[in-house]
């Protein structure tokens, strides 16, 4: 098992836009495709910062999920063409992390 932390920076005056669209679209989409989503957050002092993490059993499983999200129609069509006017592309870091025996995550 392990984790995807993913951090976006959003374009100027938009990270409200962007959560309420992860928060009622994007989020709501992935998990009706199977994706397990661990957390969502903002930034408590940085304003453009959203975070969240999600789970997978493994490489096999991220991998099928991935298409069966970013492939699908809906993705391609409907959701991912707002994506840019919400959200700096190109600032995005993901970052993939395993629990330790400690975490309880594990």
């Amino acid at each position: 098992m392990f984790f995807e932390l993913r951090q976006y920076r959003t374009q100027p005056n938009q990270r409200n836009n962007w959560v309420k669209y992860m928060e009622e679209i994007i989020i709501p989409f992935q998990i009706s495709k199977g994706m397990v989503i661990v957390g969502s957050f903002v930034g408590e002092t940085e304003q453009d910062l959203y975070v969240w993490i999600r789970r997978f059993e493994s490489e096999s499983e991220r991998e099928r999920l991935y298409e069966t999200v970013y492939q699908s129609d809906e993705w391609k069509n409907n959701i991912a063409p707002k994506i840019p006017a919400m959200l700096d592309r190109e600032r995005t870091v993901v970052t993939r992390i395993e629990p330790t025996a400690a975490s309880v995550l594990h």
